[in-house]
């Protein structure tokens, strides 16, 4: 679920972040075509399940330290 939360989370942040530099996601670009409000609404949406999937996601295996080795 970590993974998944920081990818919405990117995806959302770049939707906010590449037009200022003239530039879109071709996949997302319709979302532009909704008007004004519900695009805003969509990518900060994104980028607010993102963070709550990364926080409430258990880590993988990888971030999880073996303790068991130390002894």
């Amino acid at each position: 679920m970590r993974k998944i939360g920081t990818y919405a989370a990117l995806i959302g942040l770049a939707l906010i972040i590449l037009p200022y530099f003239g530039l879109t996601l071709k996949l997302f670009g319709m979302i532009d075509e909704l008007g004004e409000t519900p695009a805003w609404a969509i990518k900060i949406g994104l980028i607010v399940i993102g963070v709550v999937l990364f926080i409430l996601g258990k880590p993988s295996e990888e971030e999880v330290p073996n303790t068991a080795e130390k002894e």
